[in-house]
């Protein structure tokens, strides 16, 4: 049964117009809302935390409406069902969803999936969800690596990198990160059996990624945008082929920088790729993602980092740390207490 202590939320109450700030949001409690004809009250468990939530909160629409402001901030969840007015759900399933920074939320049917309750539940956000699933065909269905080739990643210590990074591994490429510390490079190495790393601050940059990448960059998984994509593209080789998953130097940031110069004269060039996507587009072939990435964790072939913060009232906290790069792996914040 829902908590009688209510709904706990956390409201957008301003644009920010800068880097993100704790005072752009409010805490709000009230009471557990009720499902009406063909609804259904799901209780969170698990919060994304992602970079593109910082997008979601600018006035312009991107792959999904900006959040509106009074609103209840977006994310995506796990939740698990309370009441149902659906045929289609029990109370007791998990399911997914746009719950966003709350306790409960009320939806349709047609908002929600099930999926199958197996521990840790927290890999329905890294391994087999949209983290997942985005490196899985990022880097295999628009990037296409092929064994012997050079592959770039950048971010590659987030969520989406790290997995992108390890599937290219898999796939036998030569494998490099960029990440934002040292530590982190050192960690990509040495964790998750990179063939070598660099940091993006590095003053020397280029000339460190010439002689990490002495014969070129194949394929480019672009976590980042801005002046590291501009500095990649002059190490791309002939028909090499860019991803364009996010631009996560861009987003918290009031002046976002323009498209990198260049283009598209490199692009004729060198006869480049560079293509976009959302994970939705691969919706049809989700089952084939989950139980290949599944199969590679369980044979040993794929770490999981993931960090789970604990608890609903830590989200803007974990959010300003994930854009500041604090996170390995997969962040998540635990909002209902004891889930595995």
């Amino acid at each position: 049964m829902p908590d009688p202590i209510g709904n706990r939320q956390w409201i957008l109450v301003r644009r920010p117009r800068g880097p993100l700030a704790p005072e752009d949001f409010a805490w709000r409690e009230g009471p557990v809302p009720e499902p009406g004809p063909g609804e259904v009250l799901s209780r969170t468990l698990y919060l994304s935390i992602d970079p593109a939530n910082r997008a979601w909160m600018s006035p312009v629409a991107t792959y999904t409406r900006p959040v509106e402001v009074g609103g209840v901030m977006d994310g995506f969840t796990l939740a698990e069902v309370v009441r149902s007015n659906d045929p289609a759900f029990r109370p007791g399933d998990v399911v997914e969803g746009m719950n966003g920074w709350q306790d409960y939320k009320v939806a349709r049917g047609a908002e929600l999936s099930r999926v199958e309750r197996r521990e840790p539940l927290s890999h329905r956000l890294s391994l087999t969800g949209i983290t997942g699933r985005t490196a899985y065909f990022g880097l295999l269905e628009i990037g296409r690596p092929r064994p012997g080739e050079t592959v770039l990643v950048s971010a590659a210590a987030g969520a989406t990198g790290s997995v992108a990074a390890q599937l290219a591994r898999i796939a036998g490429c030569r494998v490099i990160g960029i990440a934002g510390s040292t530590e982190k490079c050192r960690w990509l190495v040495a964790e998750l059996g990179l063939d070598g790393a660099l940091d993006h601050h590095d003053p020397e940059l280029r000339r460190r990624l010439a002689e990490l990448c002495p014969r070129g960059v194949d394929v480019y998984f672009d976590n980042v945008g801005g002046g590291l994509l501009e500095t990649v593209l002059f190490h791309m080789n002939l028909f090499g082929r860019v991803v364009c998953c996010g631009v996560v130097s861009q987003y918290d940031t009031a002046t976002p920088a323009p498209g990198p110069r260049g283009v598209p004269g490199l692009l004729v060039v060198k006869r480049l790729r560079m293509e976009g996507f959302v994970v939705m587009d691969f919706d049809a072939r989700r089952a084939e993602a989950e139980a290949r990435l599944a199969r590679f964790a369980e044979e040993g072939r794929l770490r999981v980092p993931e960090q789970i913060v604990e608890g609903l009232e830590r989200a803007p906290e974990a959010l300003i740390g994930v854009l500041h790069g604090r996170n390995l792996g997969k962040c998540m914040v635990r909002v209902a207490p004891g889930i595995r």
